[in-house]
């Protein structure tokens, strides 16, 4: 996990500072057996070091670890991100019972889609119980305030419930606001079969799953239809409809999706020279660092003519590496919840590419992103992730020379 090791001794620290690099990087000291290690991250190592590890100065208050230390555990980070990562595997590791406080992350809001009950609703979490079951979760959003607007908003579009409560069936049962404005199919008072609701909840759920383009394309195709039908009202009331839905979808980040579905690639610089690190995105779950080379390095002496293209080096790169394991959904919320975070930062390194409705890659976009992530170039406003760039076409494959990437 940190894989470079140093022995600390106090009589030989001089040694000791000499060998531990200047650069950012997450590091763990131990003591002596049965000791509770020092684990933390930091921009330069042997500046950090020097502060904890030499000799005190007489009546300082500054932590000292100089007397308690025997060694070092250290693995460099090229990028915050990356070092974030591990710190957090460190941490969970060493403190499994205390780590979550130690790191103070906060919950990612998703909308949860409750399918386990007769009649289903949506409703806002900061609580993923398990991707396994019936229910479907979507997100991550940057507030839970954000959160309830879009789906406060997405469901103005259709009659699904909005009560929270177990429906018993009742003609006698008044209803809500909601039934008296046509907004709801009222199941609570058999306003509906059993049929009609469910035919509701899977607008809903395909609404959610697009993205919003399956309703898009509804409202879309009934517009025309009254349009050819010379029923210029209804397909006025329909056009008005139509941007009433592309202006809630316009505010709908791009990495929202169904978390089970919500696969990409994160590029961050690397500690490694002529490399970037890549992070695979699998169910919302972190899969890295990876390390990919620029430069192609053929295993057969003269057989340059032969170098494989860029797009095809990452594909073998990225298959190359095991899936994760099956893991507690409390390990799949918190890593959502560090995404989350660097996501919707409004300054940070690295960028992101999400993998579309088929699970593939946009592979021209990643190629262009990870020479602009090896120069620390910012990436283009155009290429910004929008709620649909996901559904663009990957395209066809480029060829690009590694040497160009070089600044």
């Amino acid at each position: 996990m940190l894989p470079r090791t140093l022995d600390f001794a106090a009589s030989r620290d001089v040694e000791f500072f000499a060998a531990v690099p200047a650069a950012p990087a997450v590091f763990l000291l131990r003591g002596e057996a049965g000791s509770e290690p020092y684990v933390s991250k930091t921009a330069n190592l042997r500046r950090r070091l020097l502060r904890l590890l030499s000799a005190a100065q007489p009546g300082s208050r500054r932590l000292n670890l100089r007397g308690r230390v025997c060694r070092l555990e250290y693995a460099p980070a090229g990028s915050d991100f990356e070092s974030g990562m591990l710190l957090y595997t460190v941490l969970r590791r060493e403190f499994p019972a205390s780590y979550a406080g130690r790191l103070r992350w906060r919950p990612a809001p998703l909308v949860r889609f409750i399918l386990e009950n007769e009649y289903p609703r949506a409703t806002v979490t900061t609580r993923l119980l398990t991707l396994r079951g019936r229910s479907l979760y979507y997100g991550p959003f940057p507030a839970r305030a954000a959160a309830e607007a879009f789906l406060n908003d997405a469901l103005d579009f259709f009659k699904l419930r909005r009560c929270a409560d177990d429906l018993h069936p009742d003609p006698a049962f008044p209803g809500c606001i909601y039934s008296e404005m046509k907004m709801c199919l009222a199941p609570c008072f058999r306003g509906c079969t059993g049929a009609e609701y469910r035919r509701e909840t899977g607008r809903v759920q395909a609404f959610l799953d697009t993205a919003g383009e399956s309703l898009k394309r509804e409202v879309s195709a009934r517009r025309d239809q009254a349009s050819a039908a010379l029923e210029f009202e209804n397909a006025a009331a329909l056009h008005a409809r139509l941007e009433k839905l592309s202006s809630v979808l316009a505010r709908l980040p791009g990495i929202v999706r169904r978390i089970d579905q919500l696969g990409g690639v994160v590029v961050q610089p690397s500690a490694e020279p002529d490399r970037v690190a890549l992070f695979r995105i699998e169910a919302g779950r972190l899969n890295g660092p990876i390390q990919f080379p620029l430069q192609h390095k053929s295993a057969e002496p003269g057989a340059a003519g032969k170098q494989q293209s860029m797009e095809a080096r990452l594909l073998d790169t990225l298959a190359a590496v095991a899936p994760l394991a099956p893991a507690p959904a409390r390990e799949t919320m918190e890593q959502l919840a560090y995404l989350k975070r660097w996501y919707y930062r409004i300054s940070k390194t690295g960028e992101i590419f999400l993998a579309n409705e088929k699970n593939e890659l946009p592979l021209r976009r990643l190629v262009r992103g990870i020479a602009r992530v090896f120069r620390g170039e910012k990436p283009a406003a155009e290429l910004t992730e929008t709620a649909h760039d996901y559904r663009a076409n990957p395209g066809r494959s480029t060829e690009l020379n590694p040497e160009d990437y070089k600044a």
